[in-house]
Formats: C-alpha cells, sequence, structure tokens
C-alpha cells in the first residue's frame, strides 16, 4: 500500500527532525491494565511493514504479576510464554508532553498471520462486536464518565501503612464542592490541561461524594476512540498523581466508609449511511425510538449473563449491593439514578442511555462490548422493552422476578457467563474460555488469603 508507506516515511521524517529517538506502546490485559515500553524507531519501523512483538505472558498474570496456572491455556509454562504477535495503530498516536513529547501508540494483538485480530485481545474483542454493528447499519458512540478517589500518598507511603489509615487529599464529603474545587484549583486545571494534551477531553470534572472523590465526564466519541481514551484516562490519572506524589485509585470500593466508584457509560447509535441520531423520537414515551427500546431491551436481557466483563474483580461485588448509588438488578428508567439503565431524554443529538452497571474498575473495552453487544441483540431479537421501573427501584426489587438480580460474587458471575449460549456467539469460545478461566484464578487467589476481617472475626473467640 503506497499511502501507507508515504504516510510511514513522512512520520519517520517528522520524528527525525524533532530529535525523537524512540517512542512507547501500550497493550491492554484482561484486566485493564495497560501494558508496554519504550522501543526504538528502528523497531518501530520494522514494526510498521508488518507486526512487532510482545511476551505473551501479559496474557498469562495476573494484576501482580503472579503467572495464571495452565488452567488458561492460552500461554504458560506448557507454551514457554513465548513473543505474541502484535500490530501498532498509528491512529492513537498521542504525545507525552513530560516525556520530552514522545509519540505513544496502543497496539493490539494480533495472530501468526499478522493480520487476523487475536481472539482474547479486549481492544479486537470491542473492534469484533463494532464490526457486527457496521454490518447492521449502525455506529455505536459512547462517553465514559468515571468516579476515583485521590489520597496524599506514595506507592512506598501505601504498602509501610499496609493500606490502612490512608491520608485522602482532601477530608469530608464534599460533593459538587465550588469550596474544594477552588482551593486546590491548580490539581483540578493541571489536570485537565494534562488529559487535553493527550487527547482527552471533558464534558465536566468535579468533586463527588467522600473525603477527595472526583468525577471526570469524557466528552463522548465513536466507540472504539471512546475506549482508547478511557483506557488512557484511567492509566495517565494515576501518572499524573504519582507524578506529584499523590496516588489515585479507581477501585469500585476502597472503603467502606465511603461511596463506591463508578463507570458510567452513556450511548446512542447513529445510522451507518446518514449519520444520523436513531434513538431519538418526540412522540415516543421517555422520546425514546422503537430502536433505543430494543436497544434498552437486550441491555436488560443480558445484563447478568455479561455482567463479569463489567465487574470483573472481587471487589466489584462490594460496590453492587443497595443504596451504594449502584444497580443491584437489572431495571430501566427515566432520569431514575436507582435503575440500572438511566434513559435520558433530549434532543436528537442528546437522547441517550447511561448504562449505570460498570465499575471504576472494569476494563474499558470489554465493559463496551459487553454493553454494546447486549444492546445490539436486543435489536437482532426485536426485544420489547419491558415496564419502566419507578421510584426506589432498591425497594422494588424484591417484587421482581429472581433471573433480573445481578450476582452478587465473582464465581457465579463468571459462571453464568461461561454457560451463556449468546456470549459465546458473540465474544467467542476462545475468549470466554480464556477469560472465565482468568476470573476463576482471582476467586481461587482471594480464597487463598487470610483477611483482616477473618483475623478480627475469628483470632480470639472461635
Amino acid at each position: 500500500m503506497p499511502e501507507q508507506k508515504d504516510e510511514l516515511q513522512k512520520r519517520m521524517n517528522q520524528y527525525t527532525e524533532e530529535d525523537i529517538k524512540r517512542v512507547k506502546i501500550g497493550i491492554t490485559t484482561m484486566d485493564g491494565v495497560l501494558q508496554g515500553k519504550y522501543i526504538h524507531l528502528r523497531k518501530l519501523k520494522t514494526a510498521a511493514k508488518s507486526t512487532g512483538v510482545f511476551c505473551d505472558v501479559v496474557f498469562g498474570w495476573d494484576v501482580n504479576d503472579r503467572l495464571y496456572d495452565d488452567s488458561t491455556l492460552f500461554t504458560g509454562w506448557h507454551t514457554g510464554y513465548p513473543d505474541a504477535k502484535i500490530r501498532i495503530d498509528f491512529s492513537t498516536e498521542r504525545r507525552l508532553r513530560d516525556e520530552n513529547n514522545i509519540p505513544f501508540f496502543i497496539v493490539d494483538l494480533v495472530e501468526n498471520d499478522g493480520k487476523t485480530m487475536h481472539p482474547i485481545c479486549p481492544r479486537c474483542l470491542l473492534k469484533r462486536v463494532l464490526l457486527k454493528a457496521k454490518d447492521m447499519g449502525f455506529i455505536v458512540k459512547l462517553g465514559f464518565e468515571f468516579e476515583f478517589f485521590v489520597f496524599d500518598e506514595t506507592p512506598h507511603t501505601i504498602r509501610e501503612k499496609n493500606y490502612q489509615n490512608l491520608k485522602s487529599l482532601t477530608p469530608g464529603s464534599f460533593g459538587y464542592s465550588v469550596l474544594r474545587s477552588s482551593a486546590i484549583s491548580e490539581h483540578f486545571n493541571d489536570f485537565m490541561d494534562y488529559f487535553y494534551g493527550l487527547g482527552v477531553e471533558f464534558d465536566a470534572v468535579h468533586c463527588e461524594t467522600g473525603p477527595a472523590a472526583w468525577e471526570a465526564s469524557i466528552v463522548y466519541d465513536d466507540a472504539l476512540d471512546s475506549a482508547d481514551k478511557a483506557i488512557i484516562f484511567k492509566t495517565f490519572s494515576k501518572v499524573f498523581f504519582q507524578k506529584r506524589n499523590l496516588m489515585a485509585t479507581f477501585m469500585a470500593k476502597w472503603s467502606m466508609d465511603c461511596m463506591a466508584s463508578g463507570c458510567h457509560v452513556h450511548q446512542s447509535l447513529y445510522d451507518l449511511k446518514t449519520r444520523k441520531p436513531l434513538f431519538y423520537e418526540p412522540e415516543g414515551y421517555g422520546n425514546m425510538s422503537e430502536i433505543m427500546k430494543q436497544y434498552a431491551a437486550g441491555q436488560l436481557k443480558y445484563m447478568r449473563p455479561f455482567l463479569v466483563m463489567s465487574a470483573p474483580t472481587i471487589n466489584s461485588y462490594t460496590r453492587l449491593v443497595k443504596g451504594a448509588w449502584a444497580p443491584t438488578c437489572a431495571t430501566w428508567g427515566v432520569d431514575n439514578r436507582t435503575a440500572a439503565l438511566r434513559v435520558i431524554p433530549g434532543t436528537e443529538k442528546s437522547q441517550r442511555i447511561e448504562h449505570r452497571t460498570p465499575g471504576a474498575d472494569g476494563n474499558p473495552y470489554l465493559v463496551a462490548a459487553s454493553i454494546i453487544a447486549a444492546g445490539l441483540l436486543g435489536i437482532e431479537q426485536k426485544l420489547a422493552l419491558e415496564e419502566e421501573t419507578k421510584g426506589n427501584i432498591y425497594q422494588a426489587q424484591d417484587n421482581l422476578p429472581k433471573d433480573r438480580l445481578l450476582p452478587s460474587n465473582l464465581r457465579d458471575s463468571y459462571r453464568i457467563f461461561a454457560s451463556s449460549k449468546e456470549a459465546n456467539d458473540w465474544f467467542g469460545e476462545k475468549f470466554v474460555k480464556h477469560y472465565t478461566s482468568t476470573r476463576d484464578w482471582e476467586v481461587r487467589e482471594y480464597e487463598g488469603y487470610v483477611t483482616d476481617w477473618q483475623m478480627k472475626r475469628y483470632f480470639e473467640i472461635i
């Protein structure tokens, strides 16, 4: 492809003129961790012409670099942890201003032919779901909204304190506080400017409820670009704060004394040919079109079996409890924040669904793939949208069918996912098997440790 070669040469010439000697690349693991390395421009040029390589152990270990056992099958001691082929997505280039402006790229895991998307790569999974959307005549647009907490701690101090008695950047619950955001305005403004330099713009950033709780709403975009921005946001938020001897956490719930942290996803569909929004019908209830109703119905039907892709950790399920501003059952409501799906009536361009189930700990690619697939299934199956659940849904859920209740723990969640025909059909048997085995590992790791709760409860009295 002459155009691609010309673009590559143009890019290389630009880097040479800027005296750039290296770039950084990153690939997203099952847990939504961006792992990468610096590479010389020479290697970048070689990778651009065909593929690069990355040790496949990044898909063979957990968040603490502990190797999965052979139950994951994809890689392990039985394979020798070989190099896997990667393809650099040059459209994802961002400049790291605090690293002498070097380029950063997101890469995909590919099959040995160097072209085929790999079945277990999270970003490739989202790409495959979006290809199905395209085949159905749709463009999907998303906007991610993250809640997180900021601490006056460093990676050393949190370990020295054994993660106890951590000092928040600011004290008290100051949701939407102008006082707090003004008193530390240098942090807020530097934060927003930092991400503007990374191509991530915000609709809003504000204080949330809880000590040093923040919320950032990323401007909506096409689904893949939006997920890319979300993974950049999660990783480089931590970078931003750690460079200032502070820390951010995206745990779903870091303390029983504080509110949980969600990842609310705003979504809408557009017609592929006309680029016209498809969710708006001014005469419909809540301004909902028939396509929007079917899309919402699919998300309700498959919320339970696909949940583990939005709630991937042991900690995720401490958030999905009554009264935590997080859903506990598959319901919908017009502008109702106790519902799993919040239908937001608006204009043709602003009409959307806010999916409130995912936690801040979710992998943005898997979150997006799962909720989009569920919505498209609703359209494909022409599902009818059930009646809206109004008022306090935490109270109403006791009268709902059991198949509408969300799993309350990771083990139940991944088992329901593994047995789902639709999960295997849409995400592929290889992905389902590998992802399920990694979640099973997570449960077994948790169950093999003595916790502080167990010590306090049993040490003396039992």
